[in-house]
């Protein structure tokens, strides 16, 4: 067989395997859009939770998946920009350096269960804070570091060597090449990194039963961190797992419908800017 023949074998089984990916997230969300769309109104999305008999209305379980993932990044982003910057520019190849890269890989594959039985040991009552936001919060940062850490090294190493030596070689410092060159150059990869961190966290559960608890607080955009702070994603396992409302698959549907489109506009939001600024910056040929 000719390397021509091969050739277009592999493409064709790659289009054929990309194509069927395509078309089964397509179905998937369309199922989830065609059974949840109908129920969806201002009142059901921004109602309280007392307002709908039937147990509808999450506003307050919307604000505080917002909140949860607001927190947690404020967080974690500068630590794990940090990290990023410091194994990526200035940590040797030594054993320290080997012991850190590991124990993120290794914090990464942790299953999110386990990390919520920890957060509910350690910040719930171990440190009293009880189920609330603030150990829905930390424990959530617990789950975002170790992706967010390796996304931000990978970027930083990605920035070509020349940009660094250019940057040293008109008189920069170190940081001042890092901080004006590098992390400019890396700021693509780097908000990637953060997009697929906050997706993640947007419908995260296990972590948030634990510690954020399955209850909402009467107002529905209250800040205080130590109030309950149910998501919308546990309000879903809620419904379907403990709940008694007699139409909760519908409100379920829903849910279902109303975080699949939240999740699609938040990195539509993100997104579309990161690509301006790319383009303005030159990172994207035109």
């Amino acid at each position: 067989m000719s390397a021509k023949i091969t050739n277009k074998i592999a493409m064709v089984i790659l289009w054929l395997t990309g194509f069927f990916i395509l078309m089964l997230l397509c179905v998937f969300l369309g199922y989830i859009l065609y059974k949840g769309l109908p129920v969806l109104s201002v009142h059901f999305i921004f109602g309280k939770s007392s307002d709908i008999t039937a147990g509808g209305g999450v506003g307050a379980q919307l604000f505080n998946s917002f909140y949860l993932l607001f927190l947690s990044l404020v967080i974690s982003v500068p630590i794990a920009l940090g990290a990023g910057i410091y194994l990526a520019e200035y940590a040797k190849d030594n054993w320290l350096t080997k012991i850190i890269r590991l124990s993120t890989e290794s914090l990464a594959t942790v299953p999110s269960i386990v990390l919520g039985l920890f957060g509910m040991i350690i910040f719930v009552n171990v440190m009293g804070f009880g189920f609330s936001i603030l150990s829905g919060t930390f424990t959530l940062v617990l789950l975002n570091l170790p992706l967010l850490v390796r996304v931000t090294e990978e970027s930083i190493k990605l920035v070509p060597k020349s940009y660094r030596e250019a940057s040293l070689a008109l008189g920069s410092t170190k940081w001042q090449s890092i901080y004006k060159v590098v992390l400019p150059s890396a700021f693509a990869g780097i908000i990637t990194g953060i997009i697929l961190t906050a997706g993640r966290a947007l419908g995260e559960t296990a972590i948030l039963i634990f510690t954020a608890g399955t209850t909402v607080s009467r107002h529905m955009c209250d800040t205080n961190v130590m109030a309950a702070g149910e998501t919308l994603a546990v309000h879903l396992w809620y419904l379907m797992s403990v709940g008694l409302v007699p139409d909760r698959g519908v409100i379920a549907d829903g849910i279902g419908a109303l975080l699949i489109i939240v999740i699609l506009l938040f990195n539509l939001v993100l997104t579309i800017p990161l690509k301006i600024i790319q383009k303005r910056m030159g990172i994207i040929s035109k």
